[in-house]
């Protein structure tokens, strides 16, 4: 039977589960090839883990479904799941040591979440303003 490696990868409300199977080194995201993935800057966040590992992700195909969230929560949570899918894949300490020295957040889920809004306000911190005259 044929090796594949189920992962996932979450930043605020957004939620990307990836597929490594072997392959050519096709990287999709939602069924679409990460190339074409707009905008530039969630591209190229999408594919730093694939620029560090380097000329191994040749051999492997990568399939990401994500949801929810904003166009960044949704590259950052793909890049993660990436990340945890190649590190998993190869199974390499030297390539998570990579990572990790890299940026943490590339191996794990970033907590941080919305503060919820207080009374008196409009939103977490914004207050209504108080006049004493």
């Amino acid at each position: 039977m044929a090796k594949v490696v189920h992962t996932s990868g979450k930043r605020k409300t957004a939620i990307a589960r990836a597929t490594v199977r072997s392959g050519k080194g096709c990287i999709r995201i939602n069924n679409k090839p990460v190339e074409f993935y707009q905008p530039e800057l969630a591209r190229l966040k999408i594919q730093e883990p694939l620029e560090l590992a380097g000329k191994q992700t040749n051999r492997i195909d990568i399939n990401i479904n994500v949801n929810g969230g904003g166009v960044m929560g949704q590259a950052e949570a793909a890049r993660t799941a990436i990340a945890r899918g190649i590190v998993e894949w190869f199974n390499d300490d030297e390539l998570q040591k990579l990572f990790q020295n890299y940026d943490r957040a590339l191996l794990v889920n970033d907590t941080r979440r919305k503060e919820p809004k207080h009374p008196m306000g409009r939103g977490a911190r914004k207050k209504r303003q108080k006049s004493y005259r």
